[in-house]
């Protein structure tokens, strides 16, 4: 399950509070000033076609400037300045002018300010070559980046599997920089790097696949350039040497066997060798095999065997099978040491099945699935989710553990820094001050646009200028939640069409708004798409005059604080080995987000939480009294596109849901001193959040032990007055199923193991003894509805009766529900909410000593271990909701696609947004997946179709199952 987003927020009145700019520097008056000889400027650009990104650094060599302005002229007539920020940009003819704003107009003696725009350009882009500053001629590109091209091999080049590739390049720098490295990437990940001139790396026994072949220069500045070719690896013509299976496990003591033979018969008797190369431990018989035109299609046996010895290590070694005339294979045998834990092994299985079956993008972004034809959240599996890029994180902490290596944990956070973070290019004015406008949420799809009412008392954001004074930034530091990996939709980056991953939107319109019913739309709105002149924007607001251009982004709280907890648990474990110091730059970048996440603990807008009963009645915050110190829904910002309107806005969310929880996160936000955030009030709030939400759980928790849905400040989302008798959390209302209802967002058991898997280990690192009472209650419900064996199953569907007792902070805590009932209707075998329920009961056996509780736990690993395929671990769905495929809108019972009349509106590919369009006539590409025709079928009145999904998330979660019973119950 995956967050709604927010309602979209329009742009804000001019004339704001200055306030801290980018470079980190004071606000100051604007005066006239002159540098010393020596200021230079740094310019350089992403292009793509027709457009650009340009990124420019005023250096200051010289005496202290107060106050700037930076001009230059575009070689071309052609380039043009379109929007930018950090500066209050112009352009007249070629000649480009930038000016300060009024809080970074001050650059110290060796200090320096980054501004930057986007920009457009046909034929050429050629850079400028002067600058000047305040009148003074200053170095143009004097610190240009790296230069970086692969020179083997070529793109397009093809080769025979297994291929061995070397990839070669060159790279060069102008002084004062110099090239540092050369990092080589295979389909976005990083595989290795070089520090010397030649630059290369060997990539060995590549299976048949296209394969992009990336190399990154990086400079003693930082700067940087990267180069790419895409290669394919064929299968061989001819006869192939062919081996069943290519990897083996060898048991220490034991064998394996392999099966060899031909993919096709022979001219003449083939004799195949084989030759072995790594650990010496590892043997195998017989070494030669005889093929003939009459059996090379009989298998014969390849025995692998691994000797007993006294290390712990897992040799490994590859055998290479060659004969003249056919084309060679390999097969790569790895030792299952005796002193190795089975599961460790299985997660080491499981762990490369991630790495290698499909589940990443070639830009190293994880997909949603590897399927793509697949509808919940995401409507489409090749998108990806700000919870797949935390679950990546906290696997990768995982890998960490167990061998050693911490780069791929600090790769991962880079990766979805560049690719789910938004830039500060993605989030052009948010360091302009300022409040967004009221907007009714409703129940209903078809009761939207929602209309904009500023006459709704709004609340001061407390956390705006705290931050950036903290950061030197406005812009802020959190995942957007949805973005298009493939750019299936071609929104691209910011509406040009082409560049991918692109920051897209889904849900916007009220608790009813299933995902069968949502308008895919640009985070970026430019017009370019959607409606003439208003985009999408008409779909979800409603406003007086023109719809402005702008950007927005919604960040879903949970993704974050697992993000945060991933880099709790790589701290512990890697000072465990020594080796914090490999972690520590990324453990600080937690930090910084978790500094951030502090948004998810305030009210919508802002408004004091308690006791609304509407709109206009329920007051405007200052300061904590809008905090209620949960975890959010989401929070949001956004602002405008065009700099010289200046306007932004940011809001928290008034929805809480027990599911998006995480104590963990606040305990060590809180508590570790590597993970403190650096804003000054950051560690005092972080601790009364970790305290609300104990108190929250224990307020939530139902007699049978199971944890019900949570709490709002604002009642059908219109702050509106809850019926009679409602129970209240701190004034907040008690709401069974807060934030959506199609399908109610308490029925899913997975937010019930999501959520307690926080809890458990909570309890185990801590101690602590709210955590246990809750564990002492929902454990044994949770076990009672689970069943173990061959006929294993997890609770999937539960019914809610009651609610729980008012609480508004008590001595002692809220007390038992006696009058809040859940019940478990329906069973299922969820793979991945089994790995996070036996994760759960695993924390809790390990420090209770709970025999039953590890029992299951071992029990849900068997069942799952049951289920691997290739490319994981799955059970068969059948997918009945796949009938609203082709729902238009219906007024009776309110279901299928709402476009409102009126509105008419174009998706890139050219499908027609209109009243009485379906999910499928927007999304026609959906037509030519691979797995269509059975959907087809399904729609025209045959069955309904079933799939065997690999969701990312689940699959992360099965190898920490893994990898957490290796390290809980070493012994078995």
């Amino acid at each position: 399950m995956t967050p709604l987003p927010t309602r979209t927020r329009r742009r804000i009145a001019l004339g704001l509070a200055a306030v801290l700019g980018a470079a980190g520097l004071n606000a100051v008056a604007t005066s006239a000033a002159y540098a010393a000889p020596g200021c230079d400027v740094q310019y350089t650009t992403n292009d793509w076609p027709g457009g650009f990104t340009g990124r420019v650094i005023i250096k200051n060599p010289g005496d202290p400037i107060s106050g700037w302005t930076l001009k230059w002229k575009f070689p071309t007539t052609t380039q043009k300045v379109v929007n930018g920020w950090q500066a209050r940009w112009s352009q007249s003819g070629q000649d480009v002018t930038a000016t300060n704003e009024s809080y970074n107009g001050t650059i110290p003696t060796g200090g320096q300010v980054e501004i930057g725009f986007n920009g457009s350009w046909s034929g050429t882009n050629p850079k400028p070559t002067e600058f000047s500053v305040n009148g003074l001629t200053c170095g143009g590109t004097a610190n240009p980046p790296p230069t970086v091209d692969i020179t083997a091999p070529t793109s397009g080049q093809s080769f025979t599997a297994p291929a061995d590739i070397t990839v070669a390049a060159t790279a060069a720098d102008t002084a004062p920089g110099t090239v540092s490295k050369v990092e080589f990437y295979r389909n976005g990940l990083l595989v290795g790097e070089d520090t010397s001139a030649p630059y290369s790396f060997a990539q060995t026994s590549l299976p048949v696949g296209t394969y992009v072949l990336g190399a990154k220069a990086t400079d003693n500045t930082g700067l940087s350039a990267t180069d790419e070719v895409t290669v394919t690896v064929a299968a061989p013509a001819g006869p192939a040497v062919v081996t069943s299976p290519a990897a083996v496990s060898v048991p220490e003591g034991s064998f394996a066997d392999v099966a060899v033979k031909l993919s096709q018969a022979p001219s003449s008797n083939v004799t195949v060798t084989a030759t072995g190369s790594g650990d010496a431990d590892v043997t195998a018989t017989p070494t030669t095999f005889t093929f003939t035109t009459s059996n090379w299609n009989t298998a014969q046996n390849f025995r692998i065997s691994a000797a007993e010895d006294s290390d712990s290590l897992n040799g490994v070694k590859t055998f290479t099978l060659a004969g003249t005339g056919v084309a060679s294979t390999a097969v790569t045998a790895t030792e299952s040491d005796n002193e190795v834990s089975d599961y460790v092994r299985l997660f080491r299985e499981q762990y490369q099945k991630i790495k290698t079956a499909g589940y990443f993008s070639p830009e190293g972004v994880p997909y949603h699935s590897i399927e793509t034809l697949i509808v919940e959240a995401p409507d489409h599996g090749h998108e990806t989710t700000s919870e797949a890029f935390s679950y990546w994180l906290w696997l990768e902490a995982y890998y960490g553990r167990i061998e050693g290596d911490w780069a791929p944990f600090n790769q991962a956070w880079t990766i979805m820094e560049k690719y789910i973070i938004p830039s500060s290019a993605d989030q052009p004015t948010a360091g302009v001050a300022g409040d967004a406008q009221y907007a009714s949420e409703y129940n209903w799809p078809d009761q939207y646009p929602s209309a904009l009412n500023a006459s709704v008392p709004v609340g001061k954001d407390p956390l705006r200028s705290e931050l950036q004074s903290t950061y030197g930034t406005g812009d802020v530091y959190g995942m957007h939640w949805l973005i298009d990996v493939d750019n299936t939709y071609k929104f691209g980056r910011c509406g040009n069409g082409t560049t991918r991953p692109a920051y897209i939107n889904t849900f916007q319109r009220g608790p009813q708004e299933s995902v069968w019913e949502t308008v895919p739309h640009p985070s970026c709105e430019n017009f370019n798409f959607g409606a003439t002149g208003s985009g999408y924007l008409p779909l979800f607001i409603k406003e007086s005059g023109t719809s402005a251009k702008q950007w927005r982004y919604t960040n879903a709280p949970d993704a974050d604080a697992r993000a945060v907890e991933a880099a709790y648990w790589a701290l512990t474990w890697a000072t465990e080995q020594g080796k914090a110091a490999d972690v520590a730059a990324t453990v600080a970048k937690a930090a910084k987000m978790g500094d951030y996440l502090r948004y998810a603990m305030f009210d919508k807008y802002f408004k004091k939480v308690g006791n609304c009963t509407s709109p206009t009645s329920c007051p405007a915050g200052s300061g904590r009294d809008a905090a209620h110190y949960l975890m959010s829904w989401y929070y949001a910002w956004g602002g405008a596109l065009d700099t010289s309107a200046a306007w932004s806005w940011r809001i928290g969310s008034s929805h809480n849901h027990f599911g998006y929880q995480n104590p963990m996160a606040a305990w060590a936000l809180s508590n570790v001193a590597a993970l403190k955030p650096r804003s000054s009030t950051a560690v005092a709030d972080w601790t009364k959040s970790f305290q609300r939400q104990m108190e929250f759980y224990l307020w939530l928790q139902s007699a049978e032990g199971g944890i019900a849905g949570g709490a709002t400040n604002s009642w059908e989302g219109a702050y509106g007055a809850p019926p009679s008798g409602t129970a209240t959390f701190y004034g907040m209302a008690y709401d069974e199923k807060p934030v959506y209802h199609d399908p109610p967002s308490n029925e899913w058991f997975g937010f019930q193991a999501w959520s307690m898997h926080r809890i458990a280990e909570l309890y185990f690192q801590t101690g602590d003894a709210n955590a246990k009472k809750l564990l002492d209650k929902w454990v044994p419900w949770a076990i009672s509805e689970t069943t173990i064996g061959s006929n294993w199953s997890i609770p999937s569907t539960m019914a809610w009766s009651g609610q729980p007792t008012s609480y508004s902070g008590a001595t002692g805590g809220p007390g038992a529900n006696a009058n809040l009932h859940v019940d478990v209707v329906a069973t299922g075998r969820d793979v991945g909410v089994a790995a996070s329920l036996a994760r759960t009961l695993m924390f809790y056996a390990a420090k209770s000593g709970d025999a039953s509780a590890k029992a299951t736990a071992k029990g849900l690993l068997d069942a799952l271990t049951s289920h691997a395929d290739t490319k994981g671990v799955s059970t068969t769905e059948t997918r009945e909701d796949y009938k609203r495929f082709d729902d238009v809108f219906n007024s009776s019972t309110r279901q299928g696609l709402y476009v409102p009349s009126g509105y008419s509106g174009k998706m890139p590919n050219g499908d027609v947004i209109a009243p009485g369009k379906s999910f499928l006539d927007i999304r026609s590409f959906y037509k030519t997946d691979p797995e269509w025709a059975k959907v087809q079928a399904y729609l025209d009145g045959g069955p309904a179709p079933t799939f065997n999904y690999h969701r990312f998330w689940a699959q992360a979660d099965i190898a920490m199952a893994y990898a957490d019973y290796a390290k809980l119950f070493p012994n078995g």
